[in-house]
């Protein structure tokens, strides 16, 4: 396994297009739901919005120089929550049928730091909240975070590799405990689709370049 997203990481980085990471899997269409017993129609399902949080800080991140006739190396030590909130403000009333199916919105943030000489605490931040005419249906925030080694990467490969493939690996349990919250609380489990982060991490770079150039 650590062999495999090794060879992954060269050829991500290995060209010139080093930003051009390959994009999250295109998310499977939504079906509408199914007849209700009673005969009537259940209201269309609506998609989740996916959305990058507020501008994070620039992130500086260093390593030692790669010895020669070496390739990088990418290991997690470990990973853990931490942080989980879930609020519930109007159950149970919104837990009955609804007309209409609530607007869920996702922010989500990644950030980044030195712990060691080739160690990094990457953190994923998600933000969800589902509304329906102006109330809040439920609101969860999670913060799940892991450390991973990183030996022998150039300077100029460090960066992109600690913000997107590092949350990539984090992401799908960060996923599940999310899903979890939410069925816990009473609703459908919230399961998000794959997010783009080499998309993100390209705006966060063209963002921060256009900060230094105003």
């Amino acid at each position: 396994m650590l062999a495999t997203a090794t060879c992954n990481l060269i050829r991500l980085f290995g060209a010139r297009e080093a930003f051009q990471m390959a994009k999250a899997a295109k998310p499977a269409p939504r079906k509408t739901a199914a007849k209700a017993s009673n005969g009537g129609k259940r209201p269309e399902e609506k998609a989740p919005s996916i959305s990058e949080g507020k501008a994070p800080a620039a992130v500086n991140l260093q390593v030692p120089p790669p010895q020669p006739g070496t390739q990088p190396s990418m290991r997690i030590l470990g990973q853990y929550l931490k942080d989980l909130s879930f609020e519930n403000p109007n159950a149970p009333q919104a837990l009955a049928p609804q007309q209409s199916q609530p607007d869920i919105n996702i922010a989500v943030n990644v950030n980044a730091r030195n712990i060691a000489p080739t160690d990094f605490e990457v953190e994923l931040h998600l933000d969800a909240k589902a509304t329906s005419e102006g109330k809040v249906i439920f609101a969860s925030e999670l913060l799940f975070a892991g450390v991973f080694r990183m030996e022998n990467f150039p300077a100029n490969m460090l960066h992109a590799a600690v913000l997107i493939e590092c949350p990539r690996m984090l992401f799908p349990f960060a996923r599940q405990i999310l899903a979890d919250a939410t069925r816990n609380g009473g609703f459908p489990p919230l399961m998000l689709d794959p997010i783009d982060f080499a998309g993100m991490y390209q705006k966060r770079m063209q963002q921060q370049k256009s900060a230094a150039q105003a």
